[in-house]
């Protein structure tokens, strides 16, 4: 696992997906794959519930570890987004629930305007259990949601925006390039304010606004959205 300000970046990302106020419990879904005992350790150090499902098919490793926790609403986080803010965790979960008899589907990634790495997802798990049951693409497979959001016409999709338009920011670690800008982040803010927000990491920014371009290069593997 990478390391930064002293844990791994899986570290740093559940313990702050942890301070969620919404969120009622938090069930890392990994693979059962030998590789990843670690993950397994270190969340069950951390005192998080843990399923273990096939590699290849997410989409059914989701629909595990919802119905193992028996979760009526599902929230999704991926782990590679290590400044994750729990506060904007709870702000499309807050979205949700205030739209709950009208929304099938909550993202604030629909119309991109938080930085690549604030990512949330918030669906009943009435609907991902249909995902599952439907999906044969290896794509809906993968992506979990993707069967839900490219179909507007069947689901009810919402997007949460943020008050200004920052999705040019990557601060998800797909690369080494990515990494390298998430450990500058990290080294900073953790040690002016361990639990720093979205806010702050702009500001970082600001302050260091060289570093942008350290990753500026990378852009996120495609998904086909044609299905309707």
């Amino acid at each position: 696992m990478k390391v930064s300000a002293g844990k791994s970046l899986l570290g740093h990302h559940l313990e702050r997906i942890a301070r969620s106020r919404l969120a009622d419990a938090v069930v890392v879904a990994t693979t059962d794959k030998d590789d990843d005992l670690p993950i397994v350790e270190l969340s069950r150090a951390m005192g998080l519930e843990v399923f273990r499902g096939p590699e290849k098919d997410v989409l059914a490793r989701y629909v595990g570890a919802a119905r193992h926790s028996d979760a009526d609403i599902v929230v999704r986080v991926t782990s590679d987004c290590p400044l994750i803010d729990p506060a904007v965790i709870d702000r499309t979960i807050e979205a949700f629930l205030g739209r709950r008899a009208d929304v099938d589907y909550v993202s604030n990634r629909l119309i991109p305007t938080y930085p690549r790495g604030m990512d949330t997802e918030v669906l009943p798990r009435s609907v991902l259990e249909l995902a599952h049951a439907e999906a044969s693409n290896p794509e809906d497979r993968e992506h979990v949601t993707l069967f839900v959001w490219r179909q507007p016409s069947r689901f009810r999709l919402h997007n949460v925006a943020y008050s200004s338009d920052q999705s040019r920011h990557r601060w998800t670690v797909d690369t080494a390039a990515d990494f390298e800008l998430i450990d500058r982040m990290l080294l900073v803010l953790h040690k002016e304010r361990p639990w720093f927000n979205l806010e702050d990491c702009l500001e970082c920014l600001r302050q260091n606004p060289a570093w942008i371009a350290i990753n500026a290069h990378v852009e996120q593997k495609p998904i086909s959205i044609a299905r309707e």
